[in-house]
């Protein structure tokens, strides 16, 4: 255990544990473990301490390239099937006519019930469409008790076919870096063409996060599957560190989503 930690961060320790936990579960059962919705570096974690073992993984969000997904690990025996996921995606109905709902203020009523984020998996927003994937074993209570939004009345219906749910057309470009660090600041710095003062201020000032926890310190280093967003610049996904330069310098692929400033 203590080789695998050598791996990752020491606030990912206890994530580890549980999944470790898990893969006992499924070792002793024989029988598949569903998690809740995990974001992409808890399912980064949970492949790379599955490794090579007998354990099978798989994911699912329901949406297309969902962001948020309940990972299963199973026995070799076994064959997932999409029930295994037991997601529901609701339409979320309300009166387009006086508000426009946000994505804030859709994942604050929801925190406000007493739902915790991990129940739930994207919410997905094209123009007055809105749309949830949560959990089976809460869905019940999310439709009983998520009333409202942003002080307007708000209603869930199951969505129909997967055809009809959202899609999104994010446009990720791969970019290729050569940092002398992987320090918070030092890559953004690079992958936003900023000076590190500047990148420094916007993380001393909380407006960076680190998969979708704010970051307040320059020096945090980055590790692949890293999701970084910095508001007014963007999203980057660390996708690969490729090596070092003869002077040193680490490569880095990253995949970069910008936004409107």
């Amino acid at each position: 255990m203590e080789s695998l930690f050598q791996h990752f961060r020491k606030d990912e320790q206890p994530f580890i544990e549980q999944v470790t936990g898990w893969m006992i579960d499924v070792e002793d059962r024989y029988t598949p473990k569903l998690t809740d919705f995990l974001d992409p570096r808890q399912r980064f974690i949970v492949t790379s301490v599955v490794g090579s073992s007998d354990i099978q993984v798989a994911a699912s969000g329901l949406f297309e390239d969902a962001e948020r997904q309940r990972v299963l690990l199973y026995p070799s025996y076994y064959e997932p099937q999409k029930e295994d996921f037991q997601i529901t995606v609701f339409d979320l109905n309300y009166p387009t006519k006086f508000v426009t709902l946000q994505h804030p203020d859709i994942l604050g009523s929801m925190m406000s019930i007493g739902l915790d984020r991990s129940k739930f998996g994207d919410i997905r927003i094209d123009g007055q469409q809105i749309q949830i994937a949560v959990a089976d074993e809460v869905s019940s209570y999310l439709q009983a008790n998520f009333t409202t939004a942003a002080k307007v009345k708000v209603h869930l219906e199951e969505a129909g076919s997967e055809e009809s749910f959202i899609k999104v057309a994010e446009d990720w470009t791969e970019e290729s870096h050569t940092v002398s660090s992987l320090r918070l600041d030092t890559v953004i710095s690079s992958v936003y063409n900023i000076s590190r003062q500047k990148a420094s201020a916007l993380i001393n000032g909380g407006k960076v996060k680190v998969n979708w926890t704010v970051q307040e310190q320059p020096s945090f280093e980055l590790n692949e599957s890293d999701m970084v967003s910095s508001r007014g610049y963007g999203r980057v996904k660390m996708m690969e560190i490729e090596g070092r330069t003869k002077k040193d310098k680490i490569r880095l692929l990253v995949g970069r989503l910008e936004t409107a400033k």
